[in-house]
């Protein structure tokens, strides 16, 4: 489970959006819903946590997770945030 709130937070909406059936553009679009100031490397760090979690075992969400991950992770879009940390 991650341990900064920011991140929690994005990994909560991550996950509940994959096992609510959400993928790709559907799941982004519902994290920021949950979470409006999540960016592409609060998104990327949390599908990490995800993918090692040994809870999240659906074969389903682990995939659409890492898509969506490595989607953001080579995009890097407008929401990215390069500079913080």
């Amino acid at each position: 489970m991650p341990k900064k709130k920011k991140v929690r937070k994005v990994y909560d909406a991550l996950i509940e959006g994959a096992y609510l059936g959400l993928s790709d553009k559907k799941l982004h679009d519902y994290v920021f819903e949950q979470c409006p100031k999540a960016s592409s490397k609060k998104i990327v760090r949390a599908s990490l946590l995800a993918l090692s979690d040994p809870e999240v075992q659906d074969r389903n969400v682990l995939n659409v997770i890492y898509a969506l991950a490595i989607k953001h992770r080579l995009d890097g879009g407008p929401d990215s945030d390069e500079d913080e940390e």
